[in-house]
């Protein structure tokens, strides 16, 4: 059985604030629908993704920017942090852990974990790795996003 994420509601407290911070991010507006006063759905697409996200009016009771380590996957995190800054964006520099390829959490930005082995460290993996360099960023409610370099998948990905 295939069981494919197809979509993640998330928590906005500003619908327009948070669809024209998406549109400047460059996600792809699929669906703009409103039913009445008290539902309004508003879906994005991120380029490249099979998965989106739907936000809006009357379509969650968790509280906006509850949601953290949200993952998009980009083959040069370089170009996209670039690209993410010229579109003015706010994103944090590009950086590895220093344990090897797993970032450990996120805070508006931050790494939340700072145990030994687990400390965020500012440039590129060493060896440029997949998987193990990283930024982040925030839209305006402080839901956090991780942008993580893949070069290479792992097998069966």
């Amino acid at each position: 059985m295939d069981l494919k994420l197809e979509m993640i509601v998330l928590p906005v407290s500003d619908v327009d604030r948070a669809k024209a911070f998406y549109e400047k991010v460059g996600f792809r507006l699929d669906v703009d629908y409103t039913a009445s006063d008290d539902f309004r759905a508003v879906h994005f697409t991120p380029p490249g993704s099979e998965c989106a996200i739907i936000f809006g009016e009357g379509m969650t009771n968790i509280p906006p920017g509850s949601f953290q380590g949200l993952y998009l996957i980009v083959s040069d995190i370089d170009e996209a942090h670039g690209e993410l800054a010229d579109r003015g964006i706010p994103v944090s520099e590009v950086f590895h852990d220093e344990g090897g390829l797993l970032h450990h959490g996120h805070e508006g930005g931050k790494c939340v974990h700072d145990d030994e082995g687990q400390r965020r460290i500012t440039g590129l993996h060493p060896e440029r790795a997949s998987y193990g360099s990283y930024l982040t960023f925030s839209d305006p409610d402080g839901n956090g996003w991780v942008l993580q370099e893949v070069k290479t998948r792992l097998a069966g990905r």
